[in-house]
């Protein structure tokens, strides 16, 4: 299995794959988005003069894990930080460290470019994701998140 970070060079075959494995997330979380969207989502966060970044896991032909994640600026540490907003692994997939795998994969680079931290959002009952948070030295932040989306 290889893990790596996606580019604009990155093909549409496997931006197809991506796109895929992503929707299974968006409809297993109840989010409302359409492919299409998805798709242009994907396309956008590959171009060079955005902050995201796209990570998979891939075996053979077969994308079986993600991470995407932006890259923003922390006033409180004085330089950037990650926020992840996503990291899904295909359900017949699981349990074979492959969100590991993505995550150190993510810390790493990180590391490596000088990001401050990484932050992110899990559901307060995903008992398996926490504990692999908790297990790479993520701690828990009490907040409460709110959103607003524009209509168009």
């Amino acid at each position: 299995m290889n893990v790596y970070q996606l580019s604009s060079q990155t093909d549409e075959e496997t931006i197809e794959k991506v796109s895929n494995l992503l929707m299974k997330q968006i409809t297993r979380s109840d989010q409302n988005g359409s492919y299409e969207k998805l798709v242009k989502g994907v396309k956008l966060a590959l171009e060079e003069q955005t902050a995201s970044r796209i990570v998979i896991a891939q075996s053979d032909d077969d994308v079986l894990g993600v991470a995407f994640f932006n890259i923003g600026v922390s006033l409180a540490s004085g330089g950037p930080y990650i926020w992840l907003n996503e990291l899904f692994v295909d359900p017949d997939a699981r349990n074979q460290g492959i969100g590991r795998k993505l995550l150190l994969h993510v810390i790493y680079w990180a590391e490596n470019e000088g990001i401050k931290g990484i932050e992110l959002e899990t559901g307060i009952n995903n008992a398996i994701t926490k504990h692999l948070y908790n297990s790479l030295g993520f701690h828990d932040i009490v907040s409460k998140r709110y959103g607003f989306t524009f209509s168009s």
